[in-house]
């Protein structure tokens, strides 16, 4: 058994804000045909789905962002699950909108529901994936995450999601290398050094006192020295 959680607020007040796109990646993942419905459980929507014959809770706390853990550690105990087992989905605003980063493992980052999940479970053991939600100004970041996207930054949303979705999957089938491999991309291949262009060599002639210097280029436009000969 695998769990995936989706960071967020309950309620619709916060439907569609910055802080609720782990809310938006778990609802992507709970539309699959072969995913139940949420359910409460452990102050939490959870959602069984199968995936290869393995069983996987898609999970959204309803506890408020703050208390994220409260949800988090009562449902692995019950299934006696450890933090190898989980995937944690949370926004990031100290990312580009649309931009995905995977970790094995690390800090919280300021994140209040990851830092709250590492209170509960003793170790920031355990892997988890963010999305870029943009960056606020100085100052503005609690403002700034529970906004909702500006209408220019749907359609980056929702690819971050529709991607954010697909790492998940490759979590669950191959681990945690292969969805940052996935997720976070190859760094940037270094750009080849353009050569530099071959000056044509230039046509030379040798004088009868033996100095060499180049051919002028011939004349373009009809000069006086290319008119024919006067018969």
């Amino acid at each position: 058994m695998k769990v995936v959680v989706g960071l967020g607020n309950p309620g619709t007040k916060y439907a569609g804000t910055r802080h609720n796109v782990g809310f938006a990646v778990a609802d992507y993942l709970a539309a699959a045909p072969d995913c139940g419905p949420f359910r409460s459980k452990f102050q939490a929507g959870i959602a069984e789905w199968k995936v290869g014959g393995e069983t996987v809770l898609v999970v959204k706390p309803e506890t408020f962002m703050n208390l994220s853990g409260r949800a988090v550690r009562p449902l692995l105990d019950f299934y006696k699950l450890t933090p190898a087992d989980l995937l944690v989905v949370s926004d990031d605003f100290n990312l580009p909108l649309g931009k995905l980063r995977a970790r094995a493992k690390g800090s919280h980052g300021g994140q209040n529901g990851l830092r709250n999940i590492q209170e509960q479970l003793g170790t920031d053991d355990y892997a988890r994936l963010r999305v870029g939600v943009g960056q606020p100004g100085p100052g503005e970041a609690v403002d700034f995450v529970l906004s909702k996207f500006k209408p220019g930054e749907r359609a980056a949303v929702e690819d971050a999601v529709a991607k954010a979705a697909d790492a998940v999957l490759v979590w669950l089938r191959d681990g945690i290398e292969a969805c940052m491999n996935r997720a976070n991309g190859p760094p940037p291949a270094a750009q080849p050094k353009k050569p530099r262009p071959l000056k044509a060599p230039a046509e030379v002639e040798t004088t009868d006192d033996g100095v060499t210097k180049p051919v002028p280029p011939p004349s373009v436009g009809g000069g006086p020295g290319d008119r024919p000969p006067e018969p």
